[in-house]
């Protein structure tokens, strides 16, 4: 039947309850529980059926219990409290106009904007706009950004069908399904303009123009813009352009990153937002700077060079990936499919253009890549942990050739979770008897955390008790919904019910199924691991959960091979496998295990936050020292459990075999003996003392209130500040710059080292220097330009550099084109040394003397 004409119904709200519609659609409410128990108030079967919505509770909620609240005093004064929570978050100065507010305004007087890009958001149960690990940081970031008060605003993508929903077969194969939702009945809004028009832009795609709508997201005090082309004006396949998260094939993912990446920075300027600094989280928004370019070469009449100097130091790229098969390459032909039109408008020929995502400029043949992209047009870099950016310098060397690894610029920022969010209304009650509320205002401070020690044992231990206990039902509420759903017998959907126990030491496991992540780990010997669970005197029990990615074969047999143990009869009341893993049932386990296991290859884990949320609530951690962990975990401490040392083998299969052991070992002698060693008050005083040390060690420092205040001093503020420098004037230090760089790069190849002499002895005794003078050639250059440097260090068994230095060298003399050059190496320690000459580029506006990628070595 052909529809005629469309309206909407809005919910007839009491005009006491009027603010419920206001306070529904921000998301402040997600992470304040007085806030989420206000709406359960209203209708608690509703609130759950609704999958935690406020939005669709007050639209489906009869109208009687609506009215009946309204005259409820208790509810009202129940309102009233919160909506002045809400009131006073929404318009107090916070950390950032604290601390950054005076300096961080433009001429006008108006704050300046953070932007933030990412192809994914997980926020809240029922914004289905997200996949996994990434996507729930940046929900978390947001979160803290709002918390902290940075004028920020977010970027993303409006997919009509999410990510996919999991359920599976009989076998215990993957299936996905993907659901339409209806987003008119969510917290997320269509943005309007001052006439009341929704806001759409056009945005060129090869051969046709398609037409985009805008969403907002009031995320606390900032808003997340959503791009959906889900629209009647475009045809179906651009219609389906924002359909799947992470779905589709390579064609879909490029039209995904133009539409985040170009589309996004267009709405922002849209929306009059004029962003000091773009923050692009992972490599899908890589496109967006090319676009910053290309706008201020419109506005301002520079070349691409000049506006290039102007914008990229003021561009922040997250790497979230320690593979290089994990980062997004496109053949040429796709690139010049989507960007031949785009090439001329920024005076760029194809070479020139395609060298900007190539790690070897001249290799005609290699795929462009958004990682390096991202790395080429941005001014800060830095992966997720501090091991992650040990390995992200050694996987993308290549981009900054005859650069020292450990000098290459990519920094780290660790990340965090948004505590608030994630910890139980158990703990929170606990922690503010104790520690009061300070510890959630200001979660990164350490010395609040310590008081955790204050706290009875006996409380905390019955605090815990309840979310486990909790969890243990919740779990076999899901298990029965699952076996009906999968057409389970009645005596299986029966034995459901017996499931688990809720006293007994709980290990939980849930991530995305990827092979590296080594999900059966803990099943290479399944005789010993159900020695371990069927002891009747300290019983242990395993709850999975997690997806695979769609097209990952190796991980949906994980997944398969864990449900076909788990029915075993001596095990099916020990393991549990939870389907369509989600941010409801993290919450559950995060909050309810008693062990967190984490199982990857080192170092193939960036950083992973699961751990951090069961920190916040109480758990342990047992986990490979790989990502965040290695920062975490501290042995004298005692703050959880590592899994080996750190080692890694050639042989995968052995360090499989010797990791497995590891576990059952630390399973037997640490964590069951210390769970069920009792005292008379049946309290386990070891445990308890660990989960102390945990609570005390970890949140403070793994919090993205923590991870947002690193990026605002160490890349937001700074980032502000330089693009102020190089707009001012009429962008005079951006094309003075853009002119020193056409001559230096014209020049580097007829430079050379002429000459290097050592006037101290090669045998030297501790307290003496070596003394070493160069001659360089600079041609039409001058010494100011360059920075000639001694890079000194020990040598180690392979002749190699380490635990190098970089002194300066001063210029001494001068005669035409040859300058000379001293420096001085102390020698403050014994053992064989070296050092090596070279000079780099130097100018008072280079954001950094790496960033022309030029180096030459004596």
């Amino acid at each position: 039947m052909r529809m005629l004409k469309t309206f909407s119904v809005a919910p007839l709200l009491p005009n006491r309850l009027k603010r419920l519609q206001e306070l529904a659609h921000n998301l402040w409410w997600c992470w304040n529980s007085n806030a989420i128990d206000l709406f359960r108030r209203l209708d608690s079967e509703l609130w759950e059926q609704t999958n935690h919505n406020p939005v669709s509770l007050i639209g489906n909620i009869e109208q009687s219990k609506l009215k009946a609240a309204s005259e409820d005093a208790g509810f009202c004064t129940h309102m009233d409290r919160v909506l002045d929570d809400f009131d006073e978050y929404m318009t107090e100065p916070r950390w950032f106009q604290k601390n950054h507010g005076e300096g961080f305004k433009t001429a006008g007087g108006d704050p300046v904007t953070m932007a933030y890009f990412c192809a994914e958001f997980g926020l809240t149960d029922c914004l289905p706009i997200y996949s996994g690990g990434l996507g729930i940081l940046a929900g978390d970031h947001l979160k803290s950004a709002s918390d902290l008060g940075l004028p920020f605003a977010a970027i993303g993508l409006l997919y009509s069908q999410g990510y996919f929903r999991q359920y599976l077969n009989a076998d215990g194969w993957q299936q996905e399904a993907y659901p339409d939702y209806d987003y008119s009945i969510t917290p997320i809004q269509p943005y309007l303009r001052e006439d009341g028009t929704i806001l759409t832009i056009e945005l060129e795609y090869p051969d046709r123009t398609i037409f985009v709508q805008v969403w907002k997201v009031d995320v606390g005090r900032i808003k997340l813009y959503l791009l959906d082309t889900n629209l009647p004006a475009n045809n179906p396949v651009d219609r389906d352009l924002t359909s799947r998260l992470y779905g589709g094939d390579l064609e879909m993912r490029i039209k995904q990153e133009y539409l985040i990446g170009i589309g996004g920075l267009r709405v922002l300027k849209e929306l009059n937002l004029c962003p000091a600094t773009c923050h692009m989280n992972e490599g899908h928004s890589a496109f967006m700077p090319l676009e910053r370019i290309r706008m201020l070469m419109d506005e301002r009449g520079l070349s691409f060079d000049e506006a290039k100097e102007a914008t990229v130091p003021s561009n922040i790229f997250t790497t979230h990936t320690p593979v290089p098969a994990g980062n997004d390459i496109f053949p040429a032909a796709m690139i010049d499919k989507y960007f031949a039109n785009y090439y001329p408008k920024l005076g760029l020929s194809r070479k020139k253009f395609l060298a900007l995502g190539r790690q070897n400029p001249n290799d005609e043949n290699e795929p462009f890549s958004m990682t390096v992209l991202a790395l080429n047009l941005a001014g800060f870099r830095n992966g997720v942990s501090k091991l992650h950016g040990e390995v992200s310098r050694n996987m993308w060397q290549n981009v900054w050739p005859d650069v020292p690894v450990d000098e290459i610029p990519i920094r780290h920022i660790t990340n965090g979770i948004h505590t608030a969010s994630w910890i139980s209304k158990d703990m929170v009650e606990l922690l503010d008897r104790y520690l009061g509320h300070q510890w959630i205002t200001n979660p990164a401070n350490q010395d609040i955390w310590k008081r955790v020690h204050a706290i009875p044992d006996a409380e905390l231990w019955r605090t815990h008790e309840r979310r486990r206990e909790r969890f243990v039902a919740f779990t076999r509420t899901r298990l029965r919904q699952q076996l009906i759903k999968r057409g389970a017998t009645k005596t299986e959907i029966q034995q459901s019910e017996e499931v688990l126990d809720p006293e007994a030491l709980t290990i939980g496991f849930a991530r995305r199924f990827a092979t590296y992540k080594r999900g059966t780990l803990l099943m290479r010997d399944v005789e010993r691991l159900s020695k371990l669970l069927n002891d009747t005197k300290r019983p242990v029990q395993l709850i999975f959960a997690g997806k695979a990615h769609p097209r990952d074969a190796a991980g949906k047999d994980l997944i398969r091979q864990i449900i076909h143990i788990s029915r075993r009869e001596d095990l099916r009341r020990k393991i549990v496998f939870l389907e369509d893993y989600n941010i409801n049932v993290a919450r559950y386990m995060v909050q309810g295990v008693d062990v967190w296991l984490n199982t990857p290859r080192r170092p193939m884990e960036a950083s992973g936050t699961s751990g951090m949320k069961v920190a916040c609530n109480g758990g342990l951690n047992m986990s490979i020292l790989d990502g965040w962990w290695v920062e975490g975990y501290d042995a004298e401490l005692g703050n959880g459990w590592a899994i080996g040392r750190g080692e890694i083998y050639e042989d995968q299969q052995y360090q499989d075999q010797v990791e497995t052991q590891a576990i059952y070992d630390i399973l037997e002698k640490e964590v069951i003996p210390f769970f069920y060693d009792r005292g008379p008050d049946g309290l386990p005083r070891k445990w308890i003392e660990r989960m102390k040390n945990s609570l005390a060690s970890l949140s403070p420092v793994f919090s993205t209130h923590r991870m947002v205040r690193d990026y605002a001093t160490n890349a937001y503020v700074p980032a502000s500040q330089w693009l102020t420098k190089m707009m001012n004037d009429d962008c005079t230090h951006a094309i003075e710059l853009a002119k020193w760089k056409q001559k230096v790069h014209g020049t580097w190849p007829a430079i050379r080292v002429e000459s290097v002499n050592q006037d101290s002895p090669d045998k030297l005794t501790v307290g003496n220097d070596v003394k070493v003078k160069t001659s360089i050639r600079l041609e039409d250059l001058k010494p100011d330009d360059v920075e000639v440097q001694l890079y000194a260090g020990r040598i180690d068994s392979h002749g190699q550099l380490k635990q190098t230095e970089v002194i300066n060298m001063d210029c001494v003399h001068s005669n035409s084109h040859v300058h000379q050059f001293e420096g001085t190496i102390p020698c403050d320690s014994t053992g064989i040394h070296g050092y090596g000459v070279r000079i780099l580029p130097k100018h008072d506006n280079l954001p950094s003397q790496y960033e022309p990628g030029l180096i030459l070595w004596a």
